[in-house]
């Protein structure tokens, strides 16, 4: 198998190191509240493979669901910059709060997002022709009010849990 779609896979690899960066942070997992950790777990132990292998296929489908990949991708860098306080740096919007994540966290999980939204937003650019490209867009769109939604949703589950056991998450968490 060949790598057809290279900025496809950084997108799916964003999407990795960003889930894996709130979950080692003691943030939780991306649909844990709605989930439970072991469903979370589930959903993207089997959708991080299927994203990874999409961007080694060839044809319309596969263009298509890289395409939605990454405007979802880019949705949901988005949803950070508009749920979390920012300001620029050298021209370069960055987070200076995020998600129960401490001070000294911010530089690397800011690197992660804008890991991210360039392998989302390259995808969409060089590898997906007109059709797919709008289709990605679209279900960027789609999913923003979704994903923000569900961003503030697992912030506050993520306060009360904890409150409930503060040695499985973030100190942060606990912080006015």
């Amino acid at each position: 198998m060949r790598l057809r779609r290279p900025f496809a896979l950084a997108s799916t690899l964003g999407t990795v190191a960003h889930h894996g960066f709130e979950t080692r942070a003691g943030v939780g997992l991306v649909f844990e509240p709605q989930l439970g950790r072991r469903g979370a777990i589930a959903l993207w132990g089997t959708l991080f493979p299927m994203m990874a292998l999409n961007a080694f296929r060839g044809g319309r489908t596969a263009e298509r669901l890289a395409a939605v990949n990454a405007g979802i991708g880019v949705a949901g860098v988005a949803v950070h910059f508009a749920a979390w306080p920012r300001s620029l740096h050298r021209g370069i919007p960055m987070l200076d709060e995020a998600e129960g994540l401490t001070e000294e966290q911010l530089p690397a999980y800011n690197s992660v997002l804008w890991f991210w939204l360039l392998g989302s937003a390259l995808s969409l650019a060089r590898e997906a022709g007109p059709q797919a490209r709008r289709l990605g867009f679209v279900a960027g769109a789609l999913n923003f009010p979704a994903l923000l939604i569900s961003a503030r949703h697992h912030f506050r589950w993520a306060r009360e849990q904890a409150e409930l056991e503060p040695e499985r998450w973030s100190p942060a968490l606990r912080q006015p």
